[in-house]
């Protein structure tokens, strides 16, 4: 490992899909990277929605739902890996940077990514955070993974903007991520980067 650079921290940034990345799963997808680390990196997908909202999976973990704002929020496919387990990235509640939730990791100055049930709980009850997004599943990169995937031009990053996960319409968030560098996806030859 070269320790002449400082290692690249794409934590709280987007990765978009580069067109001509063909993988079946991430082919056209907006990743959030919640972690990136020496490690690793850890994402969730935020544009591919499941065929259930909030109240459907609530009921399937027998809680209610009193969130009538949250209630028809799209489930998403968070990535391949661990598809039955639910990620829930949310404003932070805790004030003076201390997690609210069990498990919480905070990602930014304003968001942190829960695995824990107590967040769903909240609510189930007409609490918790006033901005969610449920996905199932997760994506993630082994130590260099992610580099390697940078350097062969599969991903575009830029620093990510919460309203692209909470305020633009899901299949809008491709677009959207790619506007925030100035670029539309037809500016891009999928063979981009490649002699």
């Amino acid at each position: 490992m070269n320790t002449d650079s400082a290692p690249i921290d794409l934590t709280n940034h987007f990765l978009i899909a580069m067109p001509g990345l063909e993988d079946g799963f991430f082919g056209g997808s907006v990743v959030f990277v919640c972690e990136h680390t020496e490690r690793g990196a850890l994402g969730l997908v935020i544009n591919r929605s499941t065929d259930m909202n909030l109240a459907e999976l609530l009921e399937r973990i027998d809680l209610g739902c009193e969130r009538a704002d949250l209630r028809e929020s799209p489930i998403l496919v968070g990535g391949p890996l661990q598809t039955e387990r639910g990620f829930v990235l949310h404003d932070r509640m805790g004030d003076g940077g201390e997690a609210a939730y069990a498990s919480a990791l905070s990602v930014s100055a304003d968001l942190e990514m829960t695995t824990s049930k107590d967040v769903l709980q909240a609510i189930a009850e007409g609490a918790g955070p006033k901005r969610v997004m449920v996905t199932l599943g997760y994506a993630s990169w082994a130590e260099g993974q992610l580099e390697s995937e940078l350097g062969e031009n599969s991903w575009l990053t830029v620093a990510a903007d919460a309203k692209v996960i909470f305020d633009t319409p899901i299949e809008s968030r491709y677009h959207a991520a790619m506007a925030l560098l100035g670029l539309q996806p037809w500016m891009l030859s999928p063979g981009a980067g490649h002699a």
